[in-house]
């Protein structure tokens, strides 16, 4: 009997078993009202570049015809965040530019994405991103999952791409179950 766990499918199954039973389910049928809703004043979002009104945040960053706002660093407490906002994060910050350092993607940053201007996009570009991520990460077997992640991942750099991996997933699980309920306030709001 082997004692070797296999650590790549059981990686590669929290996530996809998650993204399959609930994060991607749950996010069926998001509409544009719930995408861009704001629930509390100065939220941040994802908003029309040409808006003429001033965004709650100090900065606006893009390369289309939406601009998600942010700042650096990161004010505490962090602002509250819409549905775009946080699909935005997940899509760019969490798994683009982490699909394009290990897995070939393209280069993303957040000054240079284009923003989805609707729900339907958003969910387009989250679904790509997704199955770019969950291929990779199977395409690396065990040795891949113990090479160290490298430059440019912060406390990550000398650490197995396995703790990143894991780290990721933990980003996943949260934004996607913070955009669950964000969509539950709204369906119960008066």
């Amino acid at each position: 009997m082997s004692t070797r766990l296999g650590w790549n499918r059981l990686l590669t199954d929290q996530l996809t078993w998650h993204w399959v039973h609930q994060a991607r389910p749950r996010l069926e049928g998001l509409t544009d009202e719930e995408y861009f809703w704001e629930p509390v004043a100065g939220a941040w979002s994802v908003r029309p570049a040409d808006d003429p009104g001033p965004s709650p945040a100090p900065i606006r960053a893009g390369s289309g015809g939406f601009l998600v706002d942010f700042d650096v660093p990161e004010p505490s407490p962090a602002p509250f965040t819409t549905v775009a906002w946080r699909l935005a994060h997940v899509v760019v910050g969490v798994l683009g530019e982490r699909n394009a350092s290990h897995f070939g993607g393209p280069e993303v940053t957040y000054q240079g994405f284009a923003y989805a201007g609707t729900a339907a996009e958003a969910l387009v570009q989250l679904d790509e991103k997704v199955a770019r991520w969950t291929e990779g990460v199977t395409a690396l077997g065990e040795e891949g999952l113990a090479r160290p992640c490298g430059p440019g991942e912060g406390p990550f750099g000398e650490e197995p791409l396995a703790a990143l991996v894991l780290h990721i997933h933990r980003e996943l699980i949260h934004h996607l179950a913070e955009v669950a309920l964000i969509r539950d306030l709204h369906v119960h709001q008066p």
